[in-house]
């Protein structure tokens, strides 16, 4: 297999590929709940002054009605995302009076599910849908475990970049099918080899005992009502978070296009005996969910990474992937660093740029039942023991160290750094960015506590502090660092024409004749 990467290196600095590569597209989806100044759940509506949760481009919400979603357009420009989401945020804190967004993946304290308020997008069928869809997830998951947050970044490389490769690889398979098939290797991949992106990004080894108020866990108790375990890295990825033992039976397949639409298309299309139980309305006749079947959209399947399609207004993204192929995709296991003042830093996007071109340019076998399973364990024992990294995993049957695999994968992404330094200018002794951000996740193999979990811990430890006081802390420090940076006149204006052109693009939507709600759900799901 190493073979195979090589010569595929060696493809693209033969071939004009290479130079392509520095049009690879990226963007950034950010979660953060909104807090009072007591560190609890905000409860107040999502703010004018932000505009449209249904209709602005850049600013959203996600499950809950207090937690925003910050969204980058695409970029080429290495720069743009982190840029544009620091002034997402000053703007935000410019509108969100005395609130404070909170800065790490698991969330605040929350008393109970009630607590939690579920996002409101307006009357209209959309609208409608799409909170009925987050009633459908509290009743099924519970309305805490919606309220944990992460990073989503999206990546794509240029259409040259891949009429180039197929002509290299002699591939006689229509463009949009070989870009799809490509994009499925990398997802293969990337389920393998995701363990080392939690170890070396996760940032949830500790969180607030309220999150788990009845339910039976794996973690310790300390004195100041924190739960932790000595050697976690990210509990978000564990079955405490989005890795809910609800969808574990799931068998969706990444070997292809064809078999991922159709898995999934099937447990759209399967009623759950549990969630029949449950009704898709109450006695009153209100939703209780969209459907009764496994799943009630594509979104509702929570995977560390996805193949995506920019879907047309009604579409349903099974549909717009399979009309018009795979466009980028979304990984998604990755924690707020909250270190950062936007969770994310440059040096982590351009490892995942690696990352994922590791992934695509490296042999990908079909993914049988007896490797996910390999590669879930592989993940359970990262996320609950993973700073331990003498900790054994499994690598083809073969047993090996974390530390030894992940230097091993670090060795075998060096050339494609230097590829990158090249292709954006960064050749020569000063001109190492690739290749330095390489080496700082080598750091963190070599030296656990370096990495976000173990700085979190080692705060935890030498302070005597909560996990609460902790991540109070950070949100503080970085609502200064907001407010002490002036948004920029000239975009404050626009931003605020933004916020208001959504809201009249909402009531111009909710003015419409629309067919009865039951009527637009029976088509949508019609497709």
């Amino acid at each position: 297999m190493t073979d195979t990467l090589s010569q595929r290196i060696q493809a693209l600095l033969d071939s004009e590929a290479a130079a392509t590569l520095a049009h690879i597209r990226r963007g950034i989806e950010k979660e953060s709940l909104r807090i009072t100044d007591q560190g609890l759940l905000a409860h107040t509506p999502h703010p004018r002054e932000l505009g449209s949760a249904l209709t602005h481009p850049y600013i959203t919400t996600d499950y809950s009605e207090s937690l925003l979603e910050f969204i980058t357009p695409p970029s080429t420009d290495l720069q743009q995302p982190i840029e544009f989401l620091e002034n997402l945020h000053r703007y935000a804190y410019r509108h969100i009076d005395d609130e404070l967004l909170w800065v790490n993946s698991m969330p605040c304290m929350i008393a109970n599910d009630n607590d939690v308020p579920v996002a409101e997008y307006g009357s209209s069928n959309v609208g409608r849908m799409k909170h009925i869809y987050r009633i459908g997830l509290g009743h099924r998951y519970g309305r805490k475990m919606q309220t944990i947050a992460g990073i989503h970044y999206n990546f794509s490389f240029p259409d040259e970049f891949w009429r180039i490769n197929r002509e290299l690889e002699g591939s006689e398979a229509p463009l949009r099918d070989y870009i799809s098939q490509r994009y499925f290797d990398l997802t293969r991949n990337f389920q393998r080899y995701s363990w080392l992106l939690v170890y070396l990004f996760g940032a949830s080894p500790a969180l607030c005992s309220s999150f788990l108020a009845g339910r039976e866990h794996q973690l310790l108790e300390r004195f100041d009502h924190s739960l932790y375990r000595p050697n976690a890295t990210s509990l978000r990825m564990s079955d405490l978070g989005y890795q809910n033992n609800a969808q574990s039976s799931l068998a969706i397949s990444y070997n292809n296009l064809d078999d991922y639409v159709r898995t999934l298309t099937h447990a759209m299309k399967t009623p759950d005996p549990v969630y029949q139980k449950l009704g898709v309305r109450d006695a009153q006749g209100r939703y209780q969910q969209l459907n009764a079947n496994i799943l009630q959209i594509e979104n509702e399947y929570y995977s560390s990474i996805r193949p995506k399609r920019t879907i047309n207004s009604g579409e349903r993204p099974t549909l717009a992937l399979q009309r018009r192929g795979v466009e980028y995709i979304e990984i998604r296991a990755l924690d707020l660093n909250p270190f950062e003042p936007v969770g994310i830093n440059q040096q982590e996007i351009r490892f995942l740029d690696l990352f994922a071109t590791y992934c695509l340019l490296r042999e990908s076998p079909r993914l049988e039942h007896c490797d996910l399973d390999a590669s879930k364990e592989n993940l359970r024992r990262v996320v609950y023991d993973g700073r331990n990294t003498g900790v054994q995993l499994n690598n083809w049957g073969k047993s090996v160290s974390l530390r030894n695999w992940g230097l091993e994968k670090l060795d075998q992404m060096l050339p494609i750094a230097e590829l990158f330094d090249r292709c954006h200018g960064h050749d020569g002794q000063h001109g190492r960015l690739y290749r330095d951000a390489l080496e700082q996740q080598r750091e963190k193999l070599l030296e656990p506590d370096a990495t976000p979990s173990g700085r979190i811990l080692d705060k935890l430890e030498s302070r005597q502090q909560s996990f609460f006081g902790f991540a109070m802390n950070q949100a503080l420090a970085h609502r200064d660092h907001f407010r002490s940076r002036p948004l920029d006149t000239n975009l404050e204006t626009e931003w605020r024409r933004l916020a208001e052109d959504s809201l009249a693009e909402q009531q111009a939507v909710e003015a419409e004749a629309e067919m009865p709600f039951e009527a637009y759900l029976e088509a949508y799901f019609r497709g």
